[in-house]
């Protein structure tokens, strides 16, 4: 059986964006993030604060901390937690973990390093330093296209024996990588689609669920199609994938999060501004987003609201 702390992140987390103001430091706009919040909390499973999608890189620590306890305080829902805390400096990971005020946290999502490329013993000493001197469970993140490393099945495997690795969040876009880790995996250890895209696939095969990109916007429908695939309802499940399979496409077209904002902006929760050297979406992608939207006369809302051709969303 799987451990309180590793039911927690069965099902549909998601990777919040942090919603900036559109001024010349482009500040954190708090009470959007509030919105969101709220707004995801009706339906998915866990939070997923200062991740890739976050724009944590650009994030200064106070910034980091300040979205943290935020989360952390706006939470009626009672969502678990899990906060990114990755660097390309080992070293500098740990410090983080040990000065940064973890109240609330039920894990920690840390990323392969990044730009040094180490080699798959390097993966191993990284992940091992950090859960060794982590206060709370690691969830590790294999995301070659940021990167620029591959985490390897066998690596994973390896590391899936520390008993403070709980987990991995899988986005190498392998399936058949994806496929050996459930295989060979410990019973417990959590299996994680990095992909929206990919979810149901994994599923089928042994993944707990995924940490979307898509349901900042879409939480109800990808939700819905998660909890489908647990009842092994899979043609059930990809019906509202295949609705959003272009929608989300759309998403990654100019980067992430350039494209999950723009579309947030689309449905009234947070503004489309993104920090250097990321740039907002462009018209070209509004255009094909309203279009898309429109064809789909999707429900995003429980209030159901509908996208017209402005933009503007009215009941």
């Amino acid at each position: 059986m799987a451990s309180d702390i590793q039911r927690l992140f069965y099902g549909t987390g998601v990777a919040l964006v942090t919603p900036f103001k559109d001024d010349k430091r482009k500040s954190i706009d708090f009470e959007q993030f509030k919105k969101l919040l709220d707004y995801t909390g009706k339906y998915v499973d866990y939070w997923v604060v200062n991740g890739t999608t976050a724009e944590s890189p650009t994030l200064t620590q106070e910034e980091r901390n300040e979205l943290l306890r935020t989360a952390v305080t706006h939470n009626s829902t009672k969502r678990p937690i899990m906060f990114g805390v990755g660097r390309n400096s080992t070293e500098e990971t740990i410090e983080a973990l040990q000065t940064i005020d973890l109240t609330g946290v039920d894990a920690i999502l840390t990323v392969s390093p990044y730009y040094n490329k180490p080699s798959q013993r390097g993966l191993i000493a990284h992940y091992t330093a950090i859960a060794d001197a982590s206060p709370k469970p690691i969830v590790m993140y294999n995301v070659p296209g940021r990167t620029g490393t591959n985490m390897e099945a066998e690596t994973t495997l390896r590391l899936a024996e520390h008993p403070n690795i709980i987990g991995i969040k899988e986005a190498s876009g392998n399936l058949m990588q994806a496929m050996k880790i459930a295989k060979d995996k410990p019973k417990d250890f959590l299996l994680i689609s990095g992909d929206d895209l990919f979810t149901i696939p994994m599923m089928s095969f042994g993944a707990v669920g995924v940490i979307s990109v898509a349901a900042n916007a879409f939480p109800l429908e990808i939700s819905r199609s998660v909890r489908a695939a647990f009842r092994h309802q899979f043609q059930e499940a990809m019906k509202d994938m295949f609705a959003l399979y272009e929608i989300i496409n759309l998403l990654f077209a100019e980067g992430n999060p350039v494209g999950i904002k723009l579309l947030l902006e689309i449905l009234g929760l947070c503004s489309k501004e993104v920090r250097l050297p990321l740039v907002a979406g462009s018209d070209k992608l509004l255009e094909k987003m309203l279009a898309n939207l429109e064809e789909l006369k999707l429900v995003c809302y429980s209030e159901r609201l509908r996208v017209s051709k402005t933009g503007q969303w009215s009941e």
